[in-house]
């Protein structure tokens, strides 16, 4: 089983822990975690853009000219395509760019990146975070968090005073671990999970 060291909140060293190895210890596969990371971002797409067709765009109804003796092109509306003011061709329209993946394989990918942090001795556990009132300065003068770093922070469900207080620190995220993407565990540089957080993941993904 993989051990980190806790840390309280003023980020002193005060013990040890032992992770789950089915969470916290598997093989990394980079491949599931990329599958994963495309397909929220996909997902997260809203797909709301549109052009319009030539039978869209207004007017355009009589013929600009007749069909013979001018000397011009033949053309039967100005809203065609070649013209200034017309219609878009093969342009986008609103669309789903939703992707599926299975349960399994998205479950995989995040604890492919907790093992990818423990490996990497960029996960630390802290005992407990508790602020009477959403403080950012409380959390800047303890250094909770280490800075300066690129931090996630994983809370319980609940800590409303502690993710309203890290909030507002450039380049720090408070989550609760419910909401725990693979995303978010890629992107930033250092993973920091409060005793609880750590026993809800090792509950649901154990």
């Amino acid at each position: 089983m993989p051990t980190v060291a806790t840390y309280n909140q003023s980020g002193v060293k005060v013990g040890e822990i032992q992770l789950n190895d089915a969470v916290f210890g598997v093989e990394v596969n980079e491949a599931v975690m990329h599958q994963a990371v495309v397909r929220q971002l996909s997902n997260e797409r809203l797909g709301t853009h549109a052009t319009k067709t030539r039978g869209m765009v207004r007017g355009g109804g009589r013929k600009p000219w007749k069909q013979k003796g001018t000397g011009r092109a033949r053309s039967g509306s100005s809203r065609s395509p070649i013209w200034i003011g017309g219609g878009t061709t093969f342009g986008p329209q609103p669309r789903s760019y939703y992707k599926a993946m299975p349960r399994k394989a998205r479950r995989l990918a995040v604890k492919s990146a907790l093992s990818d942090k423990v490996n990497n001795s960029e996960l630390y556990v802290l005992e407990e975070i508790t602020l009477a009132a959403p403080k950012t300065k409380e959390v800047v003068k303890h250094n909770i968090l280490q800075l300066p770093s690129n931090p996630l922070l994983f809370i319980t469900e609940g800590d409303v005073n502690v993710e309203r207080s890290a909030r507002n620190i450039q380049g720090v995220k408070a989550l609760a671990c419910e909401g725990m993407n693979i995303f978010d565990l890629l992107h930033y540089d250092k993973l920091f999970i409060t005793k609880g957080a750590v026993a809800k993941i090792e509950e649901v993904l154990g």
